[in-house]
């Protein structure tokens, strides 16, 4: 599964996560987002997506459920809310992170 923007066109596994994050940009999460049933990204949507972007570049790896809820103040049931398909699913999906281990 590909996903093409502009002339560029970003490589995506079976299950739509980027291969490469290192393509992510803003446009892209808002494509992704909207492929999600996401129409629109929100401030809390952006708290959310640049605490998993910060956590991946610094540690490799998505940040666990509660870094995110504690480094943007919201409750995993607002977490929910944003991206219904989840934070690990639908979050990281949108933030341009590879599938996340234990990730189904």
């Amino acid at each position: 599964m590909n996903l093409t923007l502009g002339n560029q066109t970003i490589e995506m596994d079976g299950d739509g996560f980027m291969l490469d994050p290192t393509l992510w940009t803003d446009d892209l999460a808002k494509e992704i987002a909207k492929a999600d049933g996401i129409n629109e990204l929100t401030e809390n949507h952006w708290k959310v997506i640049t605490i998993i972007r910060q956590n991946f570049e610094e540690k490799g790896m998505a940040p666990m459920v509660r870094v995110i809820c504690k480094g943007t103040g919201l409750k995993l049931k607002e977490i929910y809310e944003l991206f219904p398909l989840g934070p690990a699913r639908g979050a990281c999906r949108v933030a341009g992170l590879p599938k996340p281990d234990g990730c189904v």
